[in-house]
């Protein structure tokens, strides 16, 4: 009995695996491995190139800390200017009111005259910190010339403010002080910040080109409108907003051409109250305009003897 209960308990043994043989067993691959869609030896190989890209860039960075590279591009660089290509001439281009002896004392200012190492776009940024350049470009040209290209700013008006004169572009850039006895002929601007709204009152007044010759300067008023000042002397307030302005100078205009306003020995014009036009005169302030004289009527006709004395 004994006998037929250790033949019942005993366990089968496990298969031998596929491997197995007269050799010995082969380790079989991790799962993780298994896993991936691509063969095993083709993972191994990526993660080398990975490990070999990490390694570059940690040698890149030590070199950089170092300033190997940039050392070598400046020895390179000297090489070259060294074999002829160097600065030894500025040609410069555009300039009409600019002094020539500050753009070449910028140009010239490099750290090597070597042509690989000149800095163009350092070069161009110190040239537009000069009030009168509203475009700068800096080029070489081999073997040795720097060419430096202006694009000068156009004077517009003049900008009176805490009793100086200066210059203006349209854009309301200084460009230089003027001295009062070399005055331009250009718009006086009068008043803090006007200078910012040149470019607002170009447009205005252009709306009416009848008045822009006559136009003799503006104030900037409040920081929110503008006093129009004629040659003949007259003053035109004109309402707040850039439309609201431009539709009461350009009726302003309109009254002008029909009742000739303007050099008549009247003061001021005031439009900023809608739907009024109020006019000051010298003797009267606060009065309308006054209309044109009547002229006198005919005198009747003489029907008896003519005076000889009277016969021109």
């Amino acid at each position: 009995m004994s006998a037929k209960i250790a033949r019942g308990t005993q366990t089968r043994s496990a298969p031998k695996g596929r491997g197995a043989g007269k050799g010995g067993s082969r380790k079989a691959p991790p799962r993780a491995v298994e896993a991936l869609p691509l063969p095993a030896e083709t993972v191994r190989k990526v993660s080398m190139w990975i490990f070999a890209g990490m390694l570059l860039a940690l040698l890149l960075a030590v070199l950089t800390a170092f300033q190997i590279p940039q050392a070598a591009g400046l020895a390179a660089g000297e090489a070259v200017g060294e074999a002829g290509f160097a600065v030894k001439r500025v040609e410069i281009k555009g300039l009409n009111r600019m002094q020539r002896l500050p753009i070449y004392a910028v140009a010239l200012d490099q750290p090597s005259m070597a042509m690989p190492l000149v800095d163009l776009d350092a070069t161009r940024e110190r040239l537009l910190r000069f009030g009168w350049v509203e475009e700068a470009r800096v080029s070489r040209r081999l073997p040795d010339t720097l060419v430096v290209d202006i694009v000068e700013r156009r004077p517009a008006a003049i900008w009176q403010h805490n009793q100086q004169l200066t210059l203006i572009d349209k854009a309301g850039v200084p460009l230089e002080t003027v001295q009062l006895d070399a005055m331009p002929d250009l718009p006086l601007v009068i008043g803090p910040a006007a200078n910012r709204h040149t470019g607002d009152l170009d447009q205005l007044v252009t709306a009416a080109p009848h008045l822009k010759p006559q136009l003799a300067g503006a104030s900037w008023v409040g920081g929110r409108r503008w006093d129009l000042r004629f040659q003949s002397g007259e003053v035109l307030a004109l309402p707040e907003g850039r439309e609201t302005a431009q539709k009461a100078l350009v009726q302003f205009a309109r009254m002008d051409k029909m009742t000739q306003l303007l050099g008549r020995g009247l003061v001021r014009f005031d439009m900023r109250v809608p739907g009024k036009f109020i006019v000051r005169v010298s003797s009267q302030p606060g009065t309308v305009i006054p209309n044109e004289p009547t002229p006198p009527p005919p005198a009747p006709a003489q029907t008896g003897p003519v005076d000889p004395a009277t016969v021109i």
